[in-house]
């Protein structure tokens, strides 16, 4: 039989201690911009309504967007969107705002959660 471990002992390492994954700003960014190319590829005309799934196999995130509303914002074409978000971290919705750039690249100009 074994004595078992003896805490009190002066061999435990007490300076390794456990506590939560901090949250990495790298994940949210990646989601983000996953939510973007979603948005951003999407057939707003024939949308309908119809949600739109996306995941990100990089944080392990997912979630779906509900709505997308494309604007023509100074002769810019931006879209507006809603999504929800599935991390780690909760589920939580998200808005936010991409708009197509003149070289026809889409930038994200604002995406946060919903306050």
């Amino acid at each position: 039989m074994g004595a078992g471990l003896d805490l009190a002992s002066r061999d435990v390492d007490h300076s390794v201690a456990t506590g939560s994954v901090p949250i990495r700003n790298t994940e949210n960014l990646s989601d983000a911009m996953t939510v973007r190319n979603a948005v951003s590829s999407a057939d707003v005309s024939k949308m309908a309504g119809n949600p739109i799934p996306w995941a990100n196999s990089s944080s392990g995130s997912a979630g779906v967007i509900s709505s997308i509303d494309e604007q023509q914002v100074n002769g810019v074409t931006c879209r507006r969107f809603t999504t929800t978000r599935h991390s780690y971290e909760g589920i939580a919705k998200f808005d936010g705002n991409t708009c197509m750039m003149q070289n026809g690249e889409w930038m994200l100009t604002s995406f946060g959660p919903r306050s």
